[in-house]
């Protein structure tokens, strides 16, 4: 989760480091720190808190001319959150550092053994054993000692290795942590993820597991880690621009990613439906007809607002497909005893790629004979090239921690999945599934015209409940899911309790909490299960709870229950968790930019989970 850069080459490297870490903050700002080759020693700064202290600790050396070095923005996990424990983690000497994102599982027993042989630790990271390690085994050749100091390593890690007597050499190596390369002419680069590469190259290596390389201006070497034999990796073209990764004029990202949502959804659907027909190309899903029809049963597998979204398709896929789903939360996934074969079809949904917890549960599932589909936006990630088909969503960089515009495409991702596999089997006629793909066409259209008006009401409607403790949010059907993500995202970054509830399940003990001080939001568009959603919302009223409804323009109704009501236009009730996650997110965006949070890096979290 923490965010690694490295460069060597002719541009000033301290510039370099700094904008590659902004670019990754979003992966950790719990400390930061950065080191230099300058005169034959490496120079460190490091610092507690955000990367904007790092800077102004590094302002006056700005212009320094070294050309080769290594940062890091740490998520703390061993130790706390201070300068001591940020990287970059020196050996005894201080002539090599270390960084590093994951976990040294052994790290207590390497650390006792270093100490007995004479070694001195000033953290109380694991990290800090690597360098030591590496220290151990170091006598001219910096890329073998770290091959050495590995072997006897457990856990994952994305590692940058840089040592004094050779400044202008990177050594890199990746165990279960993303770890991308860049390479120009003149340069060569290392980070956690491609958003920091973007204003210099966007020719990129992906490291696999087990994987190491030695970086020099201009060239890449890649080696595997126990054998030390060259390997040959291909070079991939990414698509993004660095202007993508910008704010462009909003305040935050999150709120600039919110709006990004009607071309994500498009962008996602593109070359892959025919508006007209709705005819539905999915090739790159890997199976064909027969492979299709013999899927008996499908497991979606994810963590945390993905997971929201697997939800859904199971509505889906199951109403429209007619092949039974299971949903898992990955962490819990991995570790049950897995039913699964070649007739299952596994599929999992991932924004960056790298979770660990959901990348071992489809190495898992493809032991046990299961096809692997991943729905990802990152090409290259390391979970769109152990999958048998990959579903790309192409929304651009997400860089706001809460996720807002991934979600919406990997819906819109989903659902293209959904209408596909019915179109396989044949569970719905060519006129259905034309009305349903330029449904989903449509639906962008329709987001990018209500966005702006929505938010000014969702701004001024919580200036009543911004100061609240705590929030409920209920749904049915297919937006129950929705009413899950609407309360993570207003706990993720307003840090108000949140829950959310299928509004049914209330009277089984969650409306003890309704009160006159309870807001709660409820998701009541005219579909399928309107009648008994609103028979669920004038419960929660004659407990006096603090209605905000969400429903369809033209439902009167709705304004005799509270004041408090957001319309939406009418669109084929499929779609209406696409349509209705908007104005969810957007209330949490607001509360939390009105309780002065700060919305794109909340407390406590980071956007891409890459440790168990």
């Amino acid at each position: 989760m923490c965010g690694i850069v490295g460069y060597t080459g002719t541009r000033r490297v301290i510039p370099v480091l700094l904008e590659g870490l902004r670019r990754l903050e979003y992966r950790g700002y719990d400390s930061a720190g950065l080191v230099y080759h300058f005169d034959g020693q490496l120079v460190k700064y490091r610092a507690q808190g955000k990367l904007e202290n790092l800077a102004a600790a590094v302002d006056d050396h700005i212009g320094v001319s070294s050309f080769s070095g290594l940062g890091h923005t740490r998520w703390a996990t061993h130790g706390a959150p201070t300068e001591d424990n940020a990287h970059p983690h020196s050996d005894c000497s201080g002539e090599l550092v270390v960084v590093h994102n994951g976990i040294i599982e052994n790290y207590g027993t390497l650390r006792n053994e270093l100490k007995e042989k004479g070694h001195s630790f000033t953290s109380e990271t694991d990290t800090e054993v690597l360098a030591h390690l590496i220290e151990e085994h170091l006598d001219n050749d910096l890329s073998l000692a770290v091959r050495k100091a590995l072997e006897r390593v457990d856990g994952s890690y994305a590692l940058g290795v840089t040592w004094s007597r050779q400044p202008r050499t990177l050594v890199a190596a990746r165990n279960h942590s993303p770890l991308v390369l860049g390479v120009d002419d003149e340069a060569g680069y290392m980070a956690s993820d491609i958003p920091a590469l973007l204003p210099y190259t966007r020719q990129v290596i992906f490291l696999d597991d087990h994987e190491m390389a030695v970086i020099n201006p201009g060239s890449i070497q890649v080696q595997h880690i126990g054998s030390g034999e060259p390997i040959h990796k291909e070079m991939t073209t990414i698509n993004w621009n660095a202007s993508m990764a910008e704010k462009s004029g909003y305040r935050h990202f999150m709120l600039k990613e919110i709006y990004e949502q009607p071309q994500a959804i498009l962008n996602t659907v593109s070359g892959r439906i025919v508006p007209d027909t709705g005819e539905i190309d999915l090739q790159e899903i890997g199976l064909d007809g027969q492979a299709i029809n013999n899927i008996e049963r499908i497991a979606l597998v994810a963590c945390g607002t993905s997971w929201h979204a697997a939800l859904v398709a199971k509505y889906w896929i199951e109403k429209l497909v007619g092949i039974p789903v299971e949903v898992d939360i990955a962490s819990e996934f991995r570790y049950r005893r897995l039913l699964l074969g070649e007739r299952v079809l596994t599929i999992s949904i991932s924004q960056s790629g790298e979770t660990a917890d959901t990348l071992a549960g489809i190495r898992l599932a493809a032991k046990l004979g299961s096809k692997i589909i991943t729905i990802c936006n990152v090409v290259g990630s390391t979970m769109t090239r152990e999958a048998d088909g990959v579903i790309y969503t192409h929304a651009g960089p997400e860089i706001g921690v809460a996720s807002t515009k991934a979600f919406t495409s990997q819906l819109a991702a989903l659902f293209l999945l959904t209408l596909y596999l019915a179109r396989i089997r044949n569970t719905l006629g060519t006129e259905q599934l034309k009305k349903l793909g330029q449904a989903l066409v449509g639906i962008a259209a329709i987001i990018e015209e209500e966005l702006p008006v929505l938010q000014k009401q969702v701004r001024k409607l919580i200036e009543k409940y911004y100061d609240s403790r705590d929030f409920l949010f209920v749904g049915r059907g297919l937006n129950f899911p929705i009413a899950l993500e609407g309360a993570l995202k207003l706990k993720e970054i307003s840090y108000i309790h949140a829950e959310g509830y299928a509004a049914g399940e209330l009277k089984h003990g969650p409306i003890a909490l309704i009160d006159k001080d309870m807001p709660i939001l409820a998701l009541v568009p005219r579909d399928a299960v309107y009648q008994k959603n609103i028979s669920n919302v004038e419960e929660m009223k004659a407990r006096l709870g603090r209605l905000v409804l969400i429903g369809t323009r033209g439902d009167e109704h709705l304004a005799t229950l509270t004041d408090d009501v957001l319309y939406l236009p009418e669109v084929n009730e499929e779609l209406n968790p696409l349509l209705y996650t908007i104005p969810a997110q957007l209330l949490a965006y607001e509360i939390a930019n009105r309780r002065g949070c700060d919305v794109d890096q909340p407390r406590n979290l980071a956007k891409s989970v890459t440790v168990e």
